[in-house]
């Protein structure tokens, strides 16, 4: 979710489906800007996307994922899943 200034409230807005929400005194705190202006909000406890992936703990069809450089340049990136139901975090080299 991005930070964008409606009318004199700071709201959250998903860049996806449009949902709003106004953003609280905590989440005013995490708003940073980083290189080439682009901002970070960070919410506790809410990740996305989801897809349709075999939990290796519980056996469980959902997890969220997120993709991370955690090689060289030249080399592909890592895919990280957290399950849905039980928590667990695996790894899948792309």
């Amino acid at each position: 979710m991005l930070p964008q200034e409606i009318g004199r409230r700071l709201m959250l807005v998903c860049n996806s489906c449009g949902y709003r929400e106004q953003a609280s005194q905590e989440d005013k705190r995490k708003i940073s800007t980083k290189e080439a202006d682009v901002i970070v909000v960070e919410k506790r406890g809410e990740l996305a996307p989801t897809t349709h992936v075999i939990c290796p703990n519980c056996g469980a069809d959902r997890a969220y994922w997120w993709i991370r450089q955690t090689r060289a340049a030249d080399e592909p990136s890592t895919r990280f899943y957290k399950c849905v139901k039980c928590g667990k975090v695996w790894r899948e080299y792309v």
